[in-house]
């Protein structure tokens, strides 16, 4: 069927009003007259406040916000006064009116919209600066009622914020504090901002907007129905992210990376620390560290691991961070050198001196803080001094459950990290021989190390030590070996960890031959009763702590 002549003229003059009227918007930057305020983190207000008044834009405010801005001595105008509208309902409803909807939402390129203006008395807001109720640090409080909860989730202020980015063409939405100096720069500048800048304020606002949405979609799925499953695992997933920085590559040269925070990270993390030396951290560099705070922080005593391609190299804990760290380079000083440590003190000088050693080259330190000698000591001894990268993450506290998200083609594995330590009282000695007390001090030392290496795991340790590991590989018979081999002679009297079951009692005959003494592993195998009794025939104590922590 042929198309008629005025449609396929229609669609083109269309294309071409269309075409033309964004340029002209983009083109089109509305000199800021007015700029409604309404925030609940006043932080910087009073700098930015002041710098638009001194431009001589007309301020606009509600509430709190109204009165600091008072505080400061400048003018400023009542939403309620402008609108006529008091507010009303304990404030739930403030700035929903046409009077601002219509200030906020006006294309200033089209004459109905500006005669519906002049029609109603209705003034454009040109910039809308608002953040909202506090409703994620609200619920995190502990006894927190359901009622403080529903009254902290905001209504206007996201209305406020969604209108104002829909409309960026001409309206400048700024969400965050941060985002103050960029803005009074480019009014001081000009008396407007630009679209691009408008633009990337409204993306920014819309992230916002979405993270608080999800905030309170966890809650209500938390606190409804199956409140375990629905928390863990609720119907749809939103993940709320901000970049903290570009990192200089990814896994490898070619690939772009970069480092993101959670909305509220817990002290005593990466994503919250201090970096006091060195160069740019990398990818492989955060994940190690990680790793290393991840087994010192479930350490009772002082305690210190190196890191080496994500697995554990060395690792022991003590009275003393710097025998803990001496004897964690000593279980395989080859690995050890250009690997990564974590430590769950703060770093002392006699630390220090330690990790100063000639021969020693590490690429990055990690602790909950560096005394002032040994920062002296790291950043001018060694011949890596320049390059070492320090970091202080404050104080580390204990292990807190949190979700572990997983990439995989098209979707995303969601699962509770395996976080926290195990009962002990789930523990049974399944053996003939018993543990000694330095034995068992030691194969709790392994079953928390172990946890931490690559499935098919195995650990050898003694003393509070990691002496040998193996890691990655695909028989545990391999990793047996590979652990033994590593160990050497200091295997003879030493205990050894293994996170998943021995499927043979091959593993244990091997390991008896070398001088093994303890064994703690998860049980569960069909052969369990042969391993046992391999156990039994060469007087090894063995402890089932009936649970896996296979790493992959």
């Amino acid at each position: 069927m042929r198309t008629p002549l005025r449609h396929s003229i229609r669609k083109p003059v269309a294309f071409l009003e269309e075409l033309l009227g964004r340029m002209f918007r983009v083109a089109m930057n509305p000199p800021i007259r007015r700029a409604l305020i309404s925030v609940s983190d006043k932080s910087g207000l009073d700098v930015f406040a002041r710098g638009l008044a001194a431009r001589g834009i007309e301020l606009f405010s509600t509430g709190g916000t109204r009165k600091f801005i008072e505080g400061l001595g400048l003018a400023v105008r009542d939403v309620a006064d402008y609108t006529g509208f008091p507010e009303m309902m304990d404030g739930r409803v403030k700035t929903l009116h046409p009077k601002i909807h219509g200030g906020i939402l006006c294309r200033h390129d089209n004459p109905h919209d500006m005669k519906s203006l002049a029609d109603h008395g209705i003034l454009t807001f040109e910039l809308v600066v608002v953040n909202l109720y506090p409703f994620a640090a609200t619920v995190a409080k502990p006894g927190v009622t359901d009622e403080e909860a529903i009254e902290n989730i905001d209504i206007g202020g996201p209305s406020l914020v969604r209108g104002s980015a829909k409309n960026h063409a001409f309206t400048t939405i700024v969400t965050a504090p941060d985002q103050y100096a960029e803005v009074l720069d480019q009014i001081n500048a000009t008396g407007a901002t630009t679209y691009e800048l408008r633009r990337k304020c409204a993306g920014r606002a819309y992230a916002f907007t979405g993270v608080y949405d999800q905030a309170i979609a966890a809650y209500f799925a938390k606190t409804a129905g199956d409140a375990t499953a629905a928390e863990t695992f609720p119907e749809t997933i939103t993940i709320p992210l901000r970049r903290v920085e570009a990192l200089r590559y990814g896994e490898n040269p070619h690939q772009p990376a970069a480092l993101y925070s959670e909305p509220s990270p817990p002290s005593g993390t990466l994503v919250t620390a201090k970096q006091l030396n060195g160069k740019e951290l990398s990818y492989n560099n955060l994940l190690d560290l990680d790793s290393a705070m991840a087994i010192v922080r479930g350490f009772p005593q002082a305690g210190a691991a190196v890191i080496k391609h994500n697995n554990p190299c060395g690792a022991a804990s003590g009275a003393s961070l710097a025998d803990a760290c001496r004897r964690a380079l000593a279980g395989d000083p080859l690995s050890a050198f250009g690997g990564i440590i974590g430590m769950n003190r703060a770093v002392d000088a006699a630390t220090a001196e330690v990790l100063c050693e000639p021969g020693l080259f590490i690429e990055a330190i990690a602790a909950p803080s560096f005394d002032a000698e040994a920062l002296t000591l790291l950043t001018t001894k060694p011949k890596w001094k320049a390059n070492v990268r320090l970091l202080a993450l404050g104080a580390l506290g204990e292990p807190v459950a949190w979700t572990e998200y997983r990439r995989i083609a098209g979707g995303m594995l969601v699962q509770a990290a395996d976080a926290l330590p195990d009962p002990e009282a789930e523990w049974k000695i399944v053996t003939t021989a018993q543990p000694t007390d330095g034995q068992l001090a030691d194969l709790r030392f392994g079953w928390a190390v172990v946890r931490h290496v690559k499935s098919n795991a195995i650990v050898i340790a003694k003393d509070s030590m990691l002496l040998g590991t193996g890691a990655g590989q695909m028989s545990r018979v391999d990793s047996t070996q590979i652990a033994v081999q590593k160990a050497g002679d200091r295997v003879v009297g030493s205990v050894v960890a293994s996170d998943a079951f021995f499927p043979f009692p091959d593993s244990i005959h091997a390991l008896a031959k070398a001088g093994v003494k303890a064994v703690i592993q998860p049980g569960g195998s069909k052969n369990d009763p042969d391993v046992i009794a391999a156990c039994n025939e060469h007087g090894l104590a063995m402890i089932f702590t009936g649970r896996r922590h296979f790493k992959h």
